[in-house]
């Protein structure tokens, strides 16, 4: 069916529109009130999405969360693609979302008969999907307000499930959770006051009957909190306020940022959540919070009963770059670091300053700090006012490096895998004035620098992918991709020796995971792709699939938006 045409939800989806104004990005044309279509809803098999199911991550049939395990190695063990037949990989189907939207999202897959998708997209909209038709169950379409400000886009990066619900992260910086056989709403938190900048976008996870999640808004001047809510009746159990009062000057922790910007990832054993969090606020200007800005840019550990900091790893001291730590961590078991006699479990991330880390759960102790993924140049000096003369164009700039993108991580390989970006950025800073529900940047930001200004000995190179040996921090391979957009999205490993990923170019590409060898690409659209890879095999048509979400963001040079979601399939 033209399912734009005839779903209510996907109609209300795709007929708003998302704008960048002096605000930030803004969402005009929402919906008055929540959209629900609802078609073969009886097609979905009924049965609780358990704990065991979450924690069983090596059901090759399903991908359960956002990094499919709650260590977030985003690995699938289906093992009928390999790297000896991965070039017979075919194009099963593809649908229209119905929403001109940034599609950085992974969709989750429940297994069943049929396996069960749920495709959530901006703003606020996600739809269960009967995975092996590619037919649309029901559609949702939340009343995203017109008057809240999001720095990034309209950004919707998947759902969470657990028992009969899904749940997703708003725009207004709430939570709604939805019955996942119909699509009908159960329960609506708020999390905070989105007129003053707050907001969500990414997905949540649930562990034992507790939801986690949190706020983003860090370009607001909000002050960055961590929370739990009870995954059946939305009520908060606890509040983390990231940047604690007593640890910064004055009265800066009132605007102090440090917001997360992903799903955090969990420590079954330790029962940790290890949280990335963002920039300190204003960005750029850091003359109002003197200090080392405590916990922004920082991996924080936090016990998921209390909500107390265990420890936190900071990686831009004072941060005046906007080095975000921005992407999911990963929890690795059992890893060797012979040059410092270690053996056990890390936590490893990577972050916009081109670094990759690897920390002790129990301390957040540094054991190694990788060797730049991509090129440091006028790299952590002092970022000029804008009175002065003087031009800083600095590599990484602002996005990293490696920014939210997801990496993946090979049990294989025993290597991890990022997106990254090599590009030059120019930065001046300036006294602002906060205001709430308005930019508090503290400074400006040009993307595309006077040719004459750019360092002598930047390659020229925009982004690449980079295997990472996390033991070492030593770079295996690297790709190159250049374009005149950035690299946006994640990738995804397989049992099977494989490295998924889509690249600006609008191309779906296949590596060995171990030498980064190109053994398939896919030419998917004249659009970016932006979305995160995920994987299922379904026992009743013996074939492994693979699906991407197509589309870039309108949100400095990554594409325009999409609505295609892309699923390939190979048989055993």
């Amino acid at each position: 069916m033209a399912v734009e045409e005839e779903d209510e939800a996907i109609k209300a989806a795709s007929e708003t529109i998302v704008e960048e104004t002096d605000l930030g990005y803004q969402v005009f044309n929402a919906p008055d009130e929540s959209v629900l279509d609802q078609h073969d809803t009886d097609r979905i098999p009924r049965f609780d999405v358990t704990q065991e199911m979450l924690l069983d991550s090596e059901n090759p049939e399903s991908w359960l969360m956002f990094g499919n395990n709650y260590e977030g190695h985003r690995y699938t063990t289906a093992d009928v693609i390999t790297t000896d037949n991965v070039d017979e990989l075919e194009l099963e189907y593809e649908m229209t979302v119905g929403a001109n939207s940034s599609m950085e999202g992974s969709p989750i897959v429940v297994p069943g008969d049929p396996p069960i998708m749920y495709q959530a997209n901006g703003p606020s909209h996600v739809k269960a999907i009967d995975a092996r038709e590619g037919e649309v169950l029901w559609s949702y379409t939340y009343p995203a307000p017109e008057d809240a400000v999001l720095c990034c886009d309209d950004n919707n990066r998947g759902v969470g499930v657990w028992e009969d619900k899904i749940y997703l992260t708003s725009l207004d910086s709430g939570v709604q959770a939805l019955d996942r056989y119909t699509g009908e709403e159960l329960w609506y938190t708020s999390t905070e006051d989105y007129k003053e900048g707050y907001s969500s976008t990414w997905a949540p996870i649930v562990y034992d009957g507790m939801l986690f999640t949190g706020s983003a808004g860090g370009e607001y001047g909000v002050r960055g909190f961590h929370c739990a809510l009870d995954a059946e009746t939305g009520e908060e159990l606890w509040r983390l306020k990231t940047c604690p009062e007593e640890e910064w000057v004055g009265e800066s922790f009132q605007q102090s940022g440090g917001t997360n910007w992903m799903t955090p990832t969990l420590d079954t054993e330790r029962e940790l959540l290890y949280f990335n969090v963002g920039n300190p606020s204003p960005d750029f200007n850091g003359t109002v919070r003197p200090g080392p800005n405590r916990n922004t840019c920082s991996t924080i550990a936090v016990d998921i009963h209390t909500g107390e900091i265990q420890w936190s790893h900071q990686e831009s001291a004072h941060d005046i770059w906007d080095y975000d730590a921005g992407m999911m961590r990963m929890l690795l078991r059992d890893i060797e670091v012979p040059h410092r006699d270690y053996e056990g479990d890390v936590v490893y991330s990577a972050g916009k300053t081109s670094w990759s880390y690897v920390v002790e759960p129990e301390t957040g102790d540094l054991l190694v700090r990788g060797e730049p993924l991509t090129q440091q140049i006028n790299f952590l000096e002092m970022v000029p006012h804008v009175d002065e003369e003087r031009e800083y164009v600095m590599l990484p700039g602002l996005l990293g490096g490696q920014d939210w993108q997801p990496a993946s991580y090979s049990p294989e390989t025993g290597l991890c895998y990022h997106k990254t970006l090599n590009t030059p950025h120019s930065v001046k800073w300036r006294n602002e004035e906060y205001k709430p529900g308005e930019k508090f940047w503290g400074g400006v930001v040009d993307v595309e620098p006077d040719e004459e200004d750019i360092p002598d000995d930047y390659n020229g190179h925009i982004s690449a992918v980079v295997a990472v040996d996390p033991t070492t921090g030593q770079v295996a391979w690297r790709d190159w991709i250049d374009s005149d957009r950035y690299l946006w999205g994640g990738t995804m490993t397989t049992s099977t020796g494989l490295l998924f990923a889509g690249t600006q170019n609008g191309n779906m590409v296949a590596y060995d995971a171990e030498n980064g060898e190109r053994l398939w690409e896919f030419d998917l659209s004249d659009k970016a792709v932006s979305g995160d890879p995920v994987s299922w095999y379904d026992p009743e048509t013996e074939k492994q699939y693979v699906a991407i979400q197509v589309g870039g963001s309108g949100f400095v040079g990554r594409g325009p938006r999409g609505d295609k979601l892309a699923v390939f399939s190979l048989a055993a």
